[in-house]
């Protein structure tokens, strides 16, 4: 029989010896336990370090750059700029506050929804839609589009947390379409495009004290304009001759338009519209086509507005005088050429006729045969003496200088002579014609067109004036009284009868030219004009429209531009104060 107290003992140093095993075994896995979490906190280390290592050495810079974007919100310092009015001082363009709306939803101590139905009128944006755009993310919401001063001291008047305001200087255009084409505009970035505020860019800059804080978007140098850029416009006659020139353009299906006023005597143009035109304030919703000036850089072929021009350098050239008579047959043919009257079908030829004559019927034939009484040597001379392949040097950007036949060409071709009488086989500006043109209003003298005066100070003085070449005299004024004599008659009895104006005396003539197309001879589209000279008796004012490809059977130049001109016309001596002529003086 087993002894108890043997079996207990046995029993008991088994439970020891387990107990003991069962100790050394934890203390092994505790230890193993502390290794592992040991090598993952190293590990860890390890990798947090080369993590630094990597953002700090390596990346520092660029996190740095972007760190510092998203603290400050994107602002865009411009450069200020004086502002351009008109010749009374109307505001052209001008420098104004506009401001960034951001929206942090995260920092409204009102609900979204108070927020929304608050801001929603004063921003002008739909309650439905604001709420959606609240809704995008809890900060740094942009609000589309600028907000002007006006409306950024609403938005404070609210008094809501989490709405803040960026001020930014910003080109204003107070005109939108008007002026566009002529002022330009400033881009987005600040930079000028196009027009006086490109040609001007310098002058109208203005400095910035050395001073002051550059971070000031909203002063962009704190230089408070104290001057102006003057023009020679008047944003009165300009908004009636915008008007309608859109109104003929738009009755014919034209594809352009232009109509300009120039003070003969001076050079100084007080009209300068055209159509298509833009919203300078909105430039980027424009068709590009849109910014270019077209009546000064691009060119086409007067037609018979042309004519007087001629006439004057006959009559110069004492080829002709004014009581002469010329066969005018209707047509003529040189080699493969044929050359007729645009009425020909109808009239026929009309057989001798006077020079005043060719002028009131616009006769091709007529003027062909006044100019080949000139040497070709001696015509082309006097192109060049009128500056006809030159441009005006007005001040405005990419102007376009005048297209003429080489000399031997022109010399060598009779019908080169021939088709230049009667305004074609030649191109020039709108804004050439119309200087050329002017010379029959101020007595003989080719003078620069021009629209800036210069920067004027706020008491009315000239900082600086623009400086022009002397004019240059290239009829005597005997001519070109003779010739606005003979316009007068193409008013009062000839193609001219839709300009006339009740009480004044005026002269003009019409165009109706065709189109060259893409190849080597003509298309069946026309260009249409008509050039207005008022008063006959003192005659200062020139005033030319010309619209491009009008449609219909009946878009002529008397039928399309003069009635324009007429109109124009009504209202410029009106705004000049010109009396009516006096009966001793009516033709």
């Amino acid at each position: 029989m087993a002894n108890p107290t043997r079996t207990s003992a046995r029993r008991n140093q088994r439970l020891a010896q387990q107990r003991q095993l069962l100790a050394v075994t934890s203390r092994v896995v505790v230890w193993r336990r502390v290794v592992v979490v040991w090598l993952l906190l190293m590990l860890a280390l390890v990798g947090i370090g080369g993590r630094l290592v990597y953002l700090q050495l390596l990346q520092g810079e660029t996190l740095s750059a972007l760190a510092e974007q998203q603290r400050t919100l994107p602002t865009l310092i411009r450069q200020a700029r004086y502002p351009i009015v008109d010749r009374f001082g109307g505001v052209l363009a001008t420098d104004q506050v506009a401001y960034t709306l951001y929206m942090h939803p995260k920092l409204f101590k009102q609900s979204v929804a108070e927020v929304t139905e608050a801001l929603s009128p004063v921003v002008a944006m739909p309650q439905n839609e604001l709420l959606t755009l609240l809704n995008q993310q809890p900060t740094g919401i942009r609000f589309p589009g600028q907000l002007s001063e006006a409306v950024g001291d609403r938005i404070r008047a609210l008094r809501i947390d989490g709405l803040e305001l960026v001020p930014q200087q910003q080109r204003f255009y107070p005109q939108q379409e008007l002026f566009a084409p002529i002022v330009g505009f400033i881009n987005l970035d600040g930079k000028p495009q196009a027009g006086l505020e490109m040609a001007y860019a310098e002058q109208l800059a203005i400095a910035a004290p050395p001073s002051v804080d550059p971070a000031v978007p909203s002063l962009a140098g704190g230089a408070s304009p104290n001057a102006s850029l003057r023009l020679t416009l008047d944003s009165r006659l300009q908004r009636i001759a915008q008007q309608e020139l859109e109104a003929v353009v738009q009755a014919y299906d034209a594809q352009r338009g232009t109509v300009m006023v120039m003070d003969a005597p001076t050079g100084e143009i007080l009209t300068l519209a055209s159509v298509p035109t833009y919203d300078p304030n909105r430039y980027y919703e424009a068709d590009i086509s849109a910014f270019r000036n077209w009546p000064v850089s691009d060119t086409y072929e007067p037609g018979s507005t042309f004519k007087p021009i001629n006439v004057a350098i006959a009559l110069e050239d004492q080829v002709i005088s004014p009581n002469d008579v010329i066969n005018d047959s209707g047509r003529i043919q040189f080699g493969k050429w044929l050359i007729k009257n645009s009425d020909y079908s109808e009239v026929g030829g009309r057989g001798p006729i006077s020079i005043t004559d060719i002028l009131k019927y616009s006769s091709n034939v007529g003027m062909v045969q006044i100019m080949q009484k000139m040497a070709s040597s001696n015509y082309f001379n006097w192109l060049e003496r009128l500056t006809l392949d030159q441009p005006t040097k007005i001040d405005l950007p990419s102007e376009a200088s005048g297209q003429m036949k080489p000399r031997d060409k022109f010399i060598n071709s009779q019908v080169e002579t021939a088709t230049t009488s009667f305004g074609q086989g030649f191109a020039l500006t709108p804004v050439k014609m119309l200087q050329l043109l002017a010379t029959l209003a101020n007595g003989g003298n080719l003078v620069t067109p021009h629209i800036v005066e210069g920067m004027v100070a706020e008491d009315g003085t000239y900082l600086w004036q623009t400086e022009h070449a002397d004019p240059k005299a290239v009829f005597s004024p005997q001519t070109t009284q003779q010739v606005l004599a003979m316009m007068e008659a193409v008013v009062a009895e000839g193609t001219g009868k839709p300009a006339q104006i009740e009480g004044y005396r005026v002269a003009g003539k019409t165009g109706t030219a065709q189109k060259v197309n893409n190849s080597t001879g003509y298309s069946s589209a026309r260009i249409t004009s008509f050039v207005g000279i008022a008063p006959v008796e003192a005659p200062r004012y020139v005033v030319l429209a010309v619209i491009d490809e009008p449609t219909g059977e009946n878009a002529y130049g008397s039928t399309v531009a003069a009635p324009l001109v007429k109109r124009v016309m009504e209202s410029l001596l009106v705004l000049q104060g010109v009396s009516p002529s006096r009966p001793s003086e009516m033709q």
